[in-house]
């Protein structure tokens, strides 16, 4: 990306699309881990690799 900007897509009835330059993502036990580029984050709830995306909203037949 040109700038610092992060752009947030929601792809309809499917996950959320984050581009961006860098990010820190804490996890819940506090450790934490840096990404960068495009990220696509589960919306459904059905992905085994939250809070990634991991394609299962197809099979459930997502909505939103």
């Amino acid at each position: 990306m040109a700038d610092d900007k992060a752009k947030i897509t929601v792809i309809p009835n499917g996950p959320l699309q984050v581009d961006c330059g860098e990010v820190e993502l804490v996890k819940p036990d506090g450790t934490s881990q840096t990404k960068k580029g495009k990220l696509f984050f589960c919306r459904c709830g059905h992905s085994k690799t939250k809070p990634f995306c991991d394609g299962s909203h197809t099979a459930e037949g997502f909505k939103g």
